[in-house]
């Protein structure tokens, strides 16, 4: 049996060349949703930093508040490519927040995740319970958020504050990417890779894991979200295991955009029962 190829495997750039369009198409449609929704959505500080911010985009209160947590492996990307994904939930009623952090190798990547727990803590403070989603890097923060104590973050905080986590194309076992370019920004090394990997901690209590992967990306993303979901399961967390048929890394998310898709329709349910 052949050895894999991590860094092949993961070079999600290499794998789409057409990916510099796709992402040119995700800031020219991001910033006109923002234009279209000029008065209506609002920038909420969770930290000090520039980055250490959530756009809130208002639907109509319904449900719980869908965060969307971007993706880059943690090291690019922001928030402002992200805004029109909020569409198709938006037009189904529901608020949606999309946090921005800082990247690294400025900070690690579990600095990222303090800040999301932080962004998290800040939305959680109005009272509504959060369904957080995420693409890529962004996937392996939500099942983090969902599988996270949050009395021991804050004592104020209910248990159950995340509801459920909606992944897309996430990672939940990092030490594959110590050996990739990747590792470069990231500086993992074995125990720190171990510490920051959801499928090493303890399972949520509550809460339900829906893990989505386009169908066309690699094995090894197809075998984290494979993974994350039938641990899990095991572990008795209700989860859903899906492939978007023909899906790239990168076109994965395009659903959002939509609210009859069947992704939106997934993650309006989830909010929607939360309430």
């Amino acid at each position: 049996m052949s050895e894999i190829d991590y860094a092949a495997e993961y070079n999600n750039r290499a794998r789409v060349p057409e990916h510099p369009g796709i992402l040119a198409g995700w800031s020219r449609d991001a910033e006109a949703y923002r234009a279209a929704r000029a008065g209506a959505w609002r920038t909420v500080d969770y930290g000090a930093g520039e980055r250490q911010r959530i756009d809130f985009f208002p639907g109509e209160g319904r449900g719980a508040v869908v965060v969307f947590i971007h993706g880059g492996y943690w090291q690019s990307l922001d928030r402002s490519s992200s805004s029109h994904l909020a569409a198709g939930l938006n037009a189904r009623g529901i608020d949606v927040a999309v946090p921005g952090y800082d990247l690294c190798p400025e900070v690690t990547i579990a600095e990222v995740l303090a800040q999301m727990r932080a962004a998290a803590r800040e939305l959680a403070r109005h009272g509504r319970p959060l369904v957080v989603s995420g693409h890529s890097a962004g996937g392996h923060l939500a099942a983090c958020l969902l599988a996270t104590d949050w009395r021991s973050v804050d004592a104020a905080l209910p248990a159950d504050v995340v509801t459920a986590a909606y992944a897309i194309s996430g990672l939940f076992d990092l030490a594959p990417l110590i050996a990739t370019p990747l590792n470069i920004a990231l500086r993992l090394d074995s125990a720190t890779a171990q510490a920051i990997s959801p499928i090493h901690w303890p399972p949520p209590q509550h809460g339900s894991l829906d893990a989505v992967v386009g169908g066309a990306e690699s094995s090894e993303f197809l075998r984290q979200s494979r993974m994350i979901t039938q641990a899990w399961s095991k572990a008795g967390v209700a989860t859903r295991y899906g492939e978007i048929p023909g899906a790239n890394h990168f076109t994965v998310v395009a659903p959002l955009t939509d609210p009859n898709s069947t992704m939106t329709a997934r993650l309006a349910e989830l909010a929607l029962a939360a309430a």
